[in-house]
C-alpha cells in the first residue's frame, strides 16, 4: 500500500485522491460507497453546496477561536470523529492511529461496535473517547458491551438506530466483499472465522455478518433501556424526523445526531444538513444536536453551526487520511478542518463558535428560489 506525504494535501479532496490511489479497489469501494444508486451519498455533498452563509462585517475577529464544548466537555473545535468500522482495513494500526490523531487535535474519537481494535486499547491512547453501539440480537450482549465501554473509560455512548440491517451497498455486492483474515470485529465473536470473512461470491459478507449480529427489532424501548442502564451521556445517531428527535430528547438522551448514515442505508433518505434546521427548532435546546454526512471542510462545519448544530461528526475524511499516510494523515485531515474552520469563522465575522450559530443561512436549490433561515 503506497503512502502519501500528508503535508502535500491542501484540502480534503487531495486526501481523498491519495487514499483512493493507496487502497485496493474493493477496499476503496467499501470505504467510499453508498447504498443503492448512491443518490443519498451524492445528495449529502450537494446539500452542503446549496447552503450559503450570510456573513457579518465590522466585528473584531482578531482573537478568533474554534474552541467549543461537546457533551459538556471542552474541545478544540466542534468536531468529533464518527464511528467507522474496521480501520485496519486501510492501515495496520487501525483505530489506534486514528485515536492518537484525534487526541492530538483535541476532538473526540468514537470507537465503533465494528472496530478492528478493542475499546480498551483505544482508550489507553488517552484523549476523549466515545463508544458507538448497535443493538444486537442478544440484548444482554448489547448491555454488556455498554458496560465494557464504561469500564474502559469511554466518556459517552452513541446508539446508532438506523441500521435494522445493512443497506444494500451494491459496490460490495458486486465485489463479493469479505474481510481479510487480519481484520476482525474486535467486540463480536467469531474472529477470523466470522461470516464477514466468508465470501460466497454473490453478495457482501460484511452485510451477512451484520444480519446475524444486529437486531431488526431495535425500538424506543431499547433507547429507554440503555438510558436507564448507563451513567454516561447518551447520543442517539441516525435521526432525520423532527418528531423522532423530540422523543429521543424526552427519553433523556444528551444529544441526537441528524444523519442518513453517510448515504449507506436508505438510498433516497434526506441529507442530514437539510433535516437539521427542523430538528433544531423542534428540540428547542432540550439536548445537543449534531449532524454528519458530506462534511468535507471547515466551511461545511460553519454551515452546520449556522444551521443550528452544536457540532459535526466526520467519518470518511479521517479514514482517507489513515489510508493515505497513517496517523500523520489523520492529523493532517483534522488540522485542515481546524484551519479552514478558523478561516471561515473569521471571514464570516465570528470570533467564535457561538457567534456562528447566530448567522443566517440561505439555501439555493437547483432551479428554485432561495429559502432562508433566521
Amino acid at each position: 500500500m503506497r503512502r502519501a506525504d500528508p503535508a502535500a494535501a491542501r484540502d480534503l479532496s487531495d486526501v481523498e485522491r491519495a487514499a483512493a490511489a493507496a487502497l485496493p479497489p474493493e477496499v476503496w469501494d467499501f470505504v467510499a460507497g453508498g447504498s443503492g444508486r448512491e443518490r443519498s451519498l451524492g445528495a449529502n455533498r450537494e446539500a452542503f453546496d446549496r447552503v450559503f452563509v450570510v456573513s457579518r462585517v465590522l466585528r473584531d475577529v482578531s482573537g478568533c477561536t474554534t474552541d467549543a464544548t461537546l457533551l459538556g466537555r471542552p474541545v478544540r473545535m466542534p468536531v468529533a470523529v464518527a464511528p467507522v468500522a474496521y480501520h485496519r482495513l486501510v492501515h495496520p494500526e487501525g483505530e489506534l492511529a486514528t485515536a492518537r490523531a484525534a487526541k492530538a487535535a483535541g476532538v473526540p474519537f468514537t470507537v465503533a461496535t465494528l472496530s478492528s481494535v478493542p475499546v480498551e486499547e483505544v482508550t489507553a491512547v488517552g484523549g476523549t473517547v466515545w463508544f458507538q453501539l448497535y443493538w444486537l440480537r442478544e440484548r444482554r450482549r448489547t448491555l454488556d458491551l455498554a458496560r465494557r465501554a464504561e469500564d474502559a473509560g469511554c466518556e459517552a455512548l452513541m446508539l446508532t438506530v438506523d441500521v435494522p440491517w445493512m443497506g444494500r451497498r451494491l459496490r460490495d455486492v458486486r465485489n463479493g466483499f469479505a474481510l481479510p483474515g487480519h481484520v476482525r470485529a474486535a467486540h463480536l465473536d467469531g474472529g477470523a472465522a466470522s461470516a464477514a470473512h466468508r465470501s460466497a461470491g454473490n453478495g457482501s459478507a460484511v452485510a451477512a455478518h451484520t444480519a446475524e449480529a444486529f437486531s431488526p427489532a431495535v425500538t424506543w424501548s431499547c433507547v429507554e433501556e440503555l438510558r436507564a442502564a448507563t451513567r454516561l451521556p447518551l447520543v442517539v445517531k441516525g435521526v432525520l424526523a423532527a418528531e423522532d428527535a423530540v422523543r429521543v430528547a424526552g427519553i433523556g438522551a444528551d444529544a441526537v445526531v441528524v444523519s442518513n448514515h453517510g448515504g449507506r442505508q436508505l438510498d433516497g433518505a434526506l441529507p442530514g444538513i437539510d433535516a437539521l434546521p427542523e430538528v433544531v427548532d423542534a428540540v428547542g435546546g432540550a439536548c445537543e444536536v449534531m449532524v454528519d454526512g458530506g462534511v468535507r471542510g471547515g466551511t461545511d462545519v460553519l454551515k452546520a453551526l449556522a444551521s443550528g448544530a452544536d457540532g459535526v461528526l466526520v467519518g470518511r475524511p479521517p479514514v482517507w487520511g489513515l489510508a493515505a499516510a497513517g496517523e500523520a494523515g489523520v492529523r493532517h485531515v483534522l488540522d485542515l478542518l481546524a484551519d479552514e474552520l478558523r478561516d471561515a469563522l473569521g471571514l464570516a465575522g465570528c470570533a467564535g463558535v457561538g457567534a456562528a450559530r447566530q448567522l443566517r443561512t440561505v439555501r439555493l436549490p437547483q432551479g428554485g428560489r432561495a429559502a432562508g433561515r433566521e
